[in-house]
């Protein structure tokens, strides 16, 4: 086992300094905006109206090095609080990040200032019938490991992260299955901005799995993540982009301009129906610079 391997917090010069001023001067739960900022993959920054910031699924390579789905990894990014979903190269990249507190597969409640982070363990999405590529089959035929719940890995355990501020409820769905038991969905209540994986190749889950979690969640918005933009993931990721769902969902769909929407309480409760909001290709960080990073010969962060 490499001892090089593993969280860089010891590594890092920063301190916690900020968070124990915030908790001195008590900053409190309250309206107010909250900012959703999307760095590719799965990975989102919320920051509440106090102004803490917590990132959702921060991406990686596979650390194996036999197949790269991005570019480079993630870019390091400061910020308040990290939390992982899952166990994938794809969202766990946790030691990127610049950060107070890291909440890795969060089980339970975790509360601070004017946020609180409740984890719903479930497990990842395993039916692969939609998808352009059996990945439950090549997994059992390659790896001999059987990812159907619930005897499955610990890879493919999962956690829904539900993300309350500024009186604003966030589901991350990360990569969970489509059809939780009974009792999962009432855990959740009701979902104001849900972040589901939606892109052409089915990669998580088919279009029909997608309508059913929105059916039963009824959001005021949608957010897509998890899908192909083209000068951050690679072709071997097999994933693809956004459009073909994005048609399905007819005139609800606002297409974003730039990587950060701010919503407000009042702006959600005045949306009829369902609304779908996407970033498209739109990432919140330097991408030209870590694009030059990613291409210097031999150097990886």
């Amino acid at each position: 086992m490499s001892l090089d391997s593993g969280l860089q917090a010891w590594k890092q010069r920063s301190n916690h300094n900020r968070m124990i001023t915030l908790e001195r001067e008590g900053l409190r739960p309250g309206p107010g905006p909250v900012e959703l900022a999307y760095f590719g993959g799965s990975a989102f920054r919320v920051t509440s109206p106090g102004g803490l910031t917590v990132m959702v699924d921060p991406w990686r390579n596979h650390p194996s090095r036999r197949w790269d789905w991005f570019f480079d990894d993630f870019p390091p990014t400061a910020v308040d609080v990290g939390v992982s979903t899952h166990a994938h190269f794809d969202h766990d990249a946790l030691h990127r990040l610049d950060a107070h507190v890291l909440l890795d597969r969060l089980i339970g409640t975790w509360e601070f200032g004017d946020v609180r982070i409740t984890g719903i363990p479930d497990k990842h999405a395993t039916d692969s019938s939609a998808a352009i590529y059996d990945f439950r089959e090549i997994i059992s035929r390659f790896d001999g490991i059987d990812i159907t719940p619930p005897d499955n890995p610990r890879s493919w355990d999962h956690c829904l992260l539900l993300i309350e501020t500024g009186g604003i409820r966030i589901l991350a769905w990360g990569d969970n299955r489509h059809d939780p038991p009974e009792w999962v969905w009432q855990a959740l209540g009701p979902i104001d901005i849900v972040l589901l994986p939606a892109d052409d190749s089915r990669h998580v889950m088919g279009f029909d799995h997608l309508a059913a979690i929105i059916t039963r969640l009824k959001p005021r918005v949608v957010v897509p993540h998890h899908y192909y933009i083209v000068d951050l993931t690679q072709r071997q990721s097999t994933l693809q982009p956004v459009e073909g769902w994005l048609r399905l969902q007819g005139p609800a769909v606002r297409e974003l301009g730039e990587a950060q929407c701010v919503y407000l309480r009042g702006e959600l409760d005045a949306i009829a129906g369902t609304r779908v909001d996407c970033f498209g290709s739109h990432v919140a960080f330097d991408r030209e610079a870590w694009l030059a990073g990613a291409n210097r010969t031999g150097e990886r962060e």
